[in-house]
């Protein structure tokens, strides 16, 4: 059964009860991301991250480690451009002491000076390891290749110059201002009892105020790009990008249908046209990304440098194809099972159950059920696709960004 309750300092607990398993999944989901970030702090989310695990009052960092392997239980987190996570999965007899670890993190870092100035330098490793993945570089250059004049676009790492200016008033005055019970959801999922967990957590997080809601309103524009980055690599890797929905939009089924249809996996348009009829990729995939207010449709694939226009033509044949033909009835069917069978199987997992009720009720204020995500599939018709392959795959709106060991005059892709 699924629960939905306010505590008094206004934090929203989602919680569902399942009775036949023996773990729990809980996330502590915070809406704040690189998106409220600006030119000077951009990378704090991303940072402040990092320091939550560098030790409070209570836990040292290594007795954070300690006790969480102790108990058997695995603690993480991320960041994401409009929310972080903190989350643990652990048994259900372990649950108390996962509560206490994440709450204590979240309410009571340390942010010491020197544990600031050594994680400038893993911060810098790990942003050095991001340089030399050029996958990852295309398809975030993307972002600012066509948002350059709005946060939506900014690393979620940060700079360099960024990463090096961070000091402790800063990263204190960002948690102080932002990190309070009316940006906060905690999702939790699995072998528990509700209404206890629900007294536990509001004791647990009694030094959380409710704060002021963070507020996206400056309008996204997109604008059309083309981007080239010259690196020392073998393979040349395109990203091929149209603007599309936002993750508000009731046109949200048919898009995930369309992105199946076109790169999701092995029966999809292009792995087998590009790769397997072609021979011109090894990866190949599609992907649709949606956000508060805009979102993209976006196709990557690698291949030799020299192969790239050979790439970017073969893909633009699928899509032709799909501009002048559609899809077929028997498309639409096998992708609407696929779609439903990934649903159901990944909702069987107790940590992906806790995410999909975690960010539904941060970000859109909306928690799905598994029946309303089938139900959604189901009623996508054959004309919906159709129609949307019309608005999504516009040529004048199309952006490209290219990582490639040549000098590529990308103006002729």
């Amino acid at each position: 059964m699924l629960y939905n309750k306010e505590l008094s300092n206004h934090m929203r607990i989602i919680g569902e009860e399942v009775p036949f398993v023996r773990s729990v999944s809980i996330g502590i989901y915070i809406k704040v991301g690189s998106v409220d970030e600006n030119l000077i702090n951009n990378g704090i989310t991303h940072f402040i991250e990092h320091m939550f695990f560098k030790g409070t009052p209570k836990y040292t960092a290594r007795q954070l480690a300690d006790t969480m392997s102790r108990i058997g239980g695995r603690i993480n987190a991320y960041t994401s451009k409009e929310y972080v996570c903190f989350y643990a999965h652990v048994l259900d007899e372990h649950l108390d002491e996962v509560i206490d670890i994440l709450s204590d993190m979240i309410q009571h870092s340390n942010f010491y000076e020197e544990d600031i100035e050594k994680e400038k330098g893993i911060i810098l490793e790990e942003y050095s390891m991001y340089e030399d993945s050029p996958e990852e570089i295309v398809l975030d250059e993307m972002h600012s290749t066509i948002w350059p004049n709005h946060a939506i676009g900014y690393n979620i790492i940060g700079t360099k110059e960024t990463i090096k200016n961070m000091n402790q008033k800063m990263l204190q005055d960002y948690v102080a201002s932002r990190y309070v019970g009316d940006n906060m959801v905690v999702s939790i999922v699995g072998k528990i009892n509700f209404e206890k967990i629900a007294k536990k957590l509001e004791d647990a997080f009694s030094d959380i105020t409710s704060g002021e809601k963070i507020r996206r309103t400056s309008p996204i524009l997109y604008a059309p790009g083309k981007k080239v980055f010259k690196k020392d690599i073998e393979q040349g890797h395109l990203a091929i990008s149209y603007p599309s929905i936002d993750y508000f939009h009731e046109d949200t089924y048919g898009m995930n249908i369309l992105s199946a249809i076109v790169g999701g996996g092995l029966n999809s348009r292009l792995f087998q046209s590009v790769r397997e009829e072609e021979g011109l990729a090894y990866s190949i995939y599609s992907y649709v990304e949606t956000f508060y207010q805009t979102g993209l449709f976006t196709t990557y694939a690698a291949t030799s440098a020299t192969q790239i226009p050979q790439l970017y033509g073969a893909i633009r044949h699928e899509v032709d194809k799909l501009l002048n033909e559609g899809i077929t009835p028997r498309e639409l069917l096998e992708t609407k099972e696929q779609l439903k069978s990934n649903t159901i199987i990944g909702m069987e997992n107790m940590g992906a159950r806790m995410s999909h009720y975690g960010k539904g009720a941060l970000l859109k204020n909306d928690i799905t059920s598994m029946d309303d995500l089938i139900e959604g599939v189901n009623n996508v018709s054959l004309d919906d696709v159709n129609r949307l392959i019309r608005e999504t795959f516009q040529y004048d709106q199309e952006s490209i960004t290219l990582a490639t060991p040549f000098e590529e005059d990308i103006e002729k892709l």
